[in-house]
């Protein structure tokens, strides 16, 4: 049976604020005429009236002794004072009756009118998409009360989900297998024994990750892939899986061990999850060689740069030499002016001689300057040869390897690539130019094309780099796709056909506020920018905030700093004063007692956790990877008998990232209902921002940070403007912050949805400013440089009296109107949820002119940022509102590393999957630090208003919950100076007496 606590069915929440009494428990005329037809006295009247709001609440009719009090005082309170305590007790028949009469006002069925039916029919549908029960019996509610039908009891409902859900799994356990013959079997089999000498199975080698992109590393996962390949190809068999349904048994089976996916009750279940697993292991190894692959490359061009580099130090003497010998020419020539033409050209002559002599010849100067000429303008790629040598092989293997192919009509990359491939083995160093390098740009030509005999012809290793170098870019910005991959699979594929959007467009352009035609969409846009530029214009003849300099940028005053309250520091030092001292296991605990968010966990099947304590054991689990303390020191500070590796398995197979989210909002729905937070934002703002961890150098996910100066990942938060946090990722280093901003608004599942952003300069670009606007997304972020950005005007005909030097170019309307569709074909697709911003701002993010969707994007990018600074320097509050909004994301990242103090501060794993899994670990302890802050801030508070103390909104105002002088993080030390000792023995003997001779 799956526990009630674990799904959305509906229950009565206890200890009610006055807010949600008033909101759900409050009777309308219509509810109290409809009781005044139905009961004539006044007890039985006020029953019904209690029982039909807590029908419209829940959608079933509970028994009176099981409604709250609250609910029943708050009720009482609204129909003439009727003692509520006396309530009389209602007979079956009347129970009935009542429960007929409120069928009949609210328009409600019976659930033995249909409901089974609609429960069958919409589990079946989503069991192909869905596994854990809970998330089923959520499904069925929500039909239910959509249908207008009663819910059944818990019990009721729970059995019959629980008999579909197994009963659509055994089917296609059965539609997987059903084609699998004997020998393939065996195969699978074999995965669960170890292989040869071995102690460890084949089914712990199909769960390994890959360490750094060294050649090494390469060498092995490219024999990793081969060896997955040659078990078998799984993908015929899972056709009659969803795709996600191929990630929920991969998954589950991911987080097993060996002995438990030995131990599955049936064959075909079991099957089918190996086939899942060998499924998706191949395509994420696949991502894996094609990442490496890209970082082989950069890391071929980065060196070729720093080899650059030091020549050019290496030449700088050179180059003074040479400088300065023509200087000494000139002065010559000049010397040698008021001699004759003939006596002047031999004394300039013999001074040339003599200074190209001293030189070291001719000769010598003519290599010197062919070296400076070579690598003038910055130009590396002469470099790259010597640097090709050891990688080429391994670009060969992989680009066989991997199924490569264009996602658009040219094939002249590709057909490029064959080219290199077919000449591979040859021995001469110059090949016909037989293909066309039109993907290439003017100083690639100029690398690889060289006259030879007169004669143009295409030198074979500067081509295959060529080649291999347009390979990799293509594949960043999706202009090339990897065949069964998933990271790097073709684009087009993902998007929701046009002829579907058509559909949605309508619905979705109402609830973002934007017009449904091209047309429309661009004349008024191009309206507002208009009208905007002009206000801000015509407000400079009032403004004191903004001036141009001389070389027309504009400057702004520097914001007053914001007053702080007569009194703030002292009513929050006596607040502070009465906050308890709280140990940090002890807030887990205590949030927990009041919102049971470990409801989420459990293991991959969806079946209740069959552990001992098991609140107690994923307490300390997320308190130990939260902390970074890791399961072997959490074991060893623990009191409770747990071990290192029970604390490992919950880890591995009880919580996944989704449950620690679902946890996480848990929370912040409980925090939403104090006034507090409100104080502080309005819920409707978000702030992202990235802080730097460290990680071991031997994964393919870490990189060294140019900003922060160590080797690691970037956790990328968002929290709303409450302080709460809402969502966050796990980034390599050198992805572009911006890339995954909107990502946390539209993952964002919590009660609070904002749709403003604020960010720092990383969390901003032209592209993500038009994204966001078409996703109904302001992005406002505090850019470190605003004034050395580009500002297009909107129209070249337009000129401004005081702002027009500002302007520099002028916005293609027209680009933005022809590409309308790809737009909004990219976000629908969003919307749908078939792809994330993050994906395709990845797959944007190069400046590559042949990608039409980049430049639309770029295009309507710039007329945002630019509508957005012409607001930002006109509009003082909005600025105020920018810096306090990122002053708070500063103070979260100090507060969330004070909980991550452990392990030096290091996650020690290798794998991306614990990477997100432990920042998210480590919100959910500060949100359930912020939400007991809460409960005693209001309580410290609310002593001092009972005191006397005068305490209004604008002091609370500058609170925060990240305090934590009152939290025991390491818990306590006790120290029994009674215990006695054992008395010192350091004669006792430890060996033989023949051994202490010797």
């Amino acid at each position: 049976m799956t526990t009630i606590e674990r799904t959305a069915y509906p229950r009565f929440r206890h200890n009610l604020t006055e807010d949600e009494l008033e909101a759900f428990y409050t009777p309308t005329d219509g509810d109290v005429t409809f009781a005044q037809q139905v009961a004539t006295r006044k007890g039985p009247r006020l029953a019904l009236l209690v029982l039909l709001k807590s029908f419209q609440k829940l959608g079933y009719l509970p028994q009176l002794e099981q409604i709250p009090d609250q609910v029943k005082a708050h009720i009482a309170k609204t129909h003439g004072d009727f003692p509520w305590r006396q309530l009389p007790s209602l007979s079956d028949t009347t129970r009935h009756r009542y429960r007929q009469a409120i069928h009949q006002y609210l328009h409600i069925r019976s659930y033995s009118e249909g409901g089974e039916a609609v429960v069958t029919q919409v589990v079946q549908q989503a069991a192909q998409t869905m596994s854990d029960p809970a998330d089923l019996i959520n499904v069925a509610v929500e039909e239910l009360v959509r249908q207008q039908f009663e819910l059944p009891a818990y019990r009721t409902l729970d059995e019959q989900v629980n008999h579909l859900r197994h009963q659509v799994h055994r089917q296609l356990y059965a539609e997987v297998t059903a084609r699998l013959t004997l020998e393939q079997k065996e195969k699978l089999d074999a995965l669960l024994k170890p292989e040869g000498e071995r102690t460890r199975s084949a089914f712990n080698r199909l769960k390994a990750l890959p360490a750094t992109a060294s050649l090494k590393t390469v060498r092995l996962w490219e024999s990793h892939l081969t060896w997955l390949e040659q078990i078998l190809n799984p993908a015929p068999f899972l056709v009659p899986l969803t795709n996600t349904k191929i990630e929920q048994f991969a998954s589950e089976a991911y987080q097993l061990e060996t002995g438990d996916v030995a131990d599955i009750e049936t064959a075909e279940r079991r099957y089918t999850l190996l086939l899942c697993l060998l499924y998706q292991m191949q395509v994420r190894t696949r991502d894996q060689l094609v990442t490496m692959y890209l970082k082989r490359i950069r890391a071929l061009h980065r060196r070729g740069q720093e080899r650059l580099r030091r020549l050019q130090e290496e030449h700088r003497s050179l180059t003074e030499m040479i400088v300065d010998g023509f200087a000494t020419i000139v002065q010559q020539a000049a010397a040698t002016e008021q001699l004759a033409e003939t006596e002047k050209d031999a004394h300039l002559g013999k001074q040339v001689r003599q200074w190209l002599q001293a030189q070291g010849g001719t000769e010598k100067l003519r290599l010197d300057c062919e070296a400076l000429q070579a690598y003038h303008q910055n130009n590396y790629l002469p470099l790259l040869r010597h640097l090709y040598r050891a990688h080429r092989p391994l670009l060969f293997r992989l680009t066989r390897q991997l199924q490569i192919r264009s996602a658009s009509q040219s094939q002249l990359l590709l057909q490029a690539l064959e080219f290199i491939q077919q000449h591979q083995g040859d021995r001469t160093e110059y090949v016909a130019p037989d293909i066309s390098l039109a993907f290439a740009g003017p100083r690639w030509l100029a690398f690889v094309r060289q006259k030879v005999d007169g004669e143009i012809l295409y030198h074979r290793h500067f081509l295959e780099i060529c080649v291999f170098s347009h390979v990799a870019d293509s594949l960043e910005n999706t202009d090339l796709y990897v065949v069964g991959s998933e990271a790097f699979a073709d684009y087009r594929a993902q998007l929701v056909p046009w002829k579907e959007g058509q559909t949605l467009l309508p619905t979705y352009c109402q609830a973002v506020s934007l017009p449904e035609t091209a047309e429309e969409f661009v004349r008024q846009l191009r309206q507002q920018f208009c009208a905007l530029a002009k206000r801000v214009d015509e407000a400079q003849l009032e403004s004191t905030d903004l001036s141009f300099g001389k070389d027309g940028k504009p400057q702004l005053k520097r914001l007053p700093r914001r007053t702080i309250p007569e009194k703030a520091e002292e009513i929050e030092a006596l607040m502070q004063a009465r906050m308890p001292e709280r140990h940090l296991l002890d807030i887990l605990h205590h949030v927990h007692h009041w919102i049971p968010y470990s409801r989420h966990f459990g293991p991959p099947s969806g079946a209740d956790p069959k552990l001992h304590e098991p609140v107690a054991r994923y307490l300390m689990t997320i308190f130990g990877y939260g902390c970074n303390l890791g399961p072997v020191q959490t074991a060893r500070h623990s009191r409770d008998e747990v071990s290192a590796r029970v604390l490992g398995r919950i880890n591995a197979q009880h919580l996944t990232a989704d449950k620690l989210d679902a946890a996480i909002r848990d929370i912040i729905a409980e925090y939403t209902r104090f006034p507090l937070p409100f104080l502080w934002g309005t819920g409707k703002t978000a702030v992202a921002d990235g802080t730097h961890y460290q990680l071991y150098e031997n994964n393919l996910l870490g990189e060294q940070h140019i900003r922060y100066g160590g080797y690691g990942g970037i956790a990328y938060h968002h929290i709303s403007d409450t302080y709460i946090a809402l969502f966050s990722h796990f980034i390599a280093c050198g992805v572009w912050e911006a890339v995954y901003i909107l990502d946390g608004l539209l993952q964002n599942k919590s009660v609070l949805q904002p749709d403003t952003v604020h960010a720092d300069t990383q969390g901003q670009s032209e592209v993500v400013f038009g994204l966001a606007h078409l996703l109904g997304i302001q992005l406002m972020p505090r850019m470190r440089n605003w004034n050395h950005v580009t500002m297009y005007r909107p129209d070249k005909e337009v000129t401004y009296e005081h702002i027009d030097a500002w302007f520099t170019r002028t916005i293609d309307w027209q680009l933005i109107l022809d590409h309308w569709q790809d737009l909004m074909q990219v976000v629908l697709s969003i919307h749908a949820g078939k792809v994330l911003p993050s994906w395709l701002l990845q797959k944007l993010r190069t400046d590559n002119p042949k990608n039409k969707l980049y430049l639309a994007f770029r295009e309507l990018g710039r007329v945002i940022r630019t509508m957005f600074l012409l607001e930002f320097v006109s509009t003082p509050a909005l600025r105020h509102q920018i810096q306090s909004a990122t002053t708070k994301i500063e103070a979260y990242n100090g507060f969330s590393q004070w909980i991550f103090f452990g392990g030096d501060g290091i996650i020690p794993s290798r794998d991306p999957v614990e990477y997100e899994k432990r920042i998210k670990y480590k919100d959910l302890i500060a949100n359930a630090i912020m939400l007991q802050n809460v409960v005693d801030m209001t309580n410290g508070l609310a002593e001092l208003v009972q005191e006397g103390h005068e305490v209004t909104t604008e002091i609370v105002a500058t609170f925060s919950p990240y305090l934590t002088e009152h939290i025991k993080r390491f818990g306590e030390y006790v120290l029994d100076t009674d215990s006695i000792p054992p008395p010192l023995q350091p004669d006792k003997p430890f060996l033989t007496p023949k051994q202490l001779e010797n």
